[in-house]
């Protein structure tokens, strides 16, 4: 269910997971200087990266976060554990945010019926004729996928932001098996008891690296795989139903209070 009330100034957290990306992380950590709403403080995870992405980081005046045990999911909560924050927006060392990042994901948060929120995003590399068409492809293709997984709209960990509090209420649910999608596996829990909103708008482009056969690949079977591991009780007839049955009770669960 919802966490209630929303204070009526909020910290706002960014937290980007990082290993050996330094190059990037450069010119993420420049679009994030430049928001019209600047953030509280930037979280940079360190996993254990054997290049510079720690100094850059630094250097940029974040604050920096090691993180030892390798993959995503375990660093990703490393900098949500860590986060000061209200509310947590998190996207990914290849990202470039617009320059309205921040403001449209704390713009989305202010409805206290939603707890968590996602967008979508265009490439900012490869082919210049084919990079909105492939991202739509590709960000598409995860929503087919993950959709009638999930009964609700998924998380995409290169554009998201949620509450602290909704953090911390499924804080041990969650899987840090690194053949497993953070983001994903996020969504699972988080859309068990809180509202998920999809964002619109052009506010983020990645890298698109991620399509790469090879990349690709192994993004599909970690998809899978992380489906898999909410089985047999996210079976999705299941999982519709009791999510469908909480959302139905909420509206008098939050009258009688």
């Amino acid at each position: 269910m919802p966490l209630g009330p929303v204070p009526s100034t909020v910290t706002v957290s960014v937290v980007i997971p990082v290993r050996d990306d330094s190059a990037h992380l450069r010119r993420c950590l420049g679009a994030l200087a430049a928001q019209t709403l600047a953030p509280d403080e930037i979280v940079v995870v360190d996993n254990d990266s054997r290049d510079d992405s720690a100094a850059v980081a630094r250097g940029a005046g974040t604050r920096v976060v090691f993180c030892g045990e390798r993959g995503i999911p375990a660093a990703a909560a490393a900098g949500y554990d860590a986060a000061r924050g209200d509310l947590i927006l998190r996207l990914d060392a290849d990202s470039i945010p617009a320059a309205t990042w921040v403001a449209s994901m704390v713009e989305a948060l202010k409805d206290t019926d939603v707890d968590a929120v996602t967008g979508g995003a265009v490439f900012h590399d490869g082919p210049a004729a084919g990079r909105v068409a492939m991202a739509r492809a590709f960000l598409g293709t995860y929503t087919a996928f993950a959709v009638p997984a999930l009964g609700h709209t998924p998380l995409w960990g290169s554009n998201m932001a949620f509450r602290r509090r909704a953090w911390e209420d499924v804080r041990a649910e969650v899987h840090l098996d690194p053949e497993l999608h953070d983001d994903l596996d996020l969504a699972y829990h988080l859309g068990e008891r809180h509202r998920i909103r999809h964002v619109p708008g052009h506010h983020m482009r990645v890298s698109s690296r991620t399509v790469e056969p090879g990349r690709f690949a192994r993004c599909f079977r970690r998809g899978a795989g992380t489906v898999f591991a909410h089985w047999p009780r996210d079976f999705p007839v299941a999982r519709w139903v009791r999510v469908a049955r909480r959302r139905a009770v909420r509206p008098l669960s939050e009258g009688a209070r």
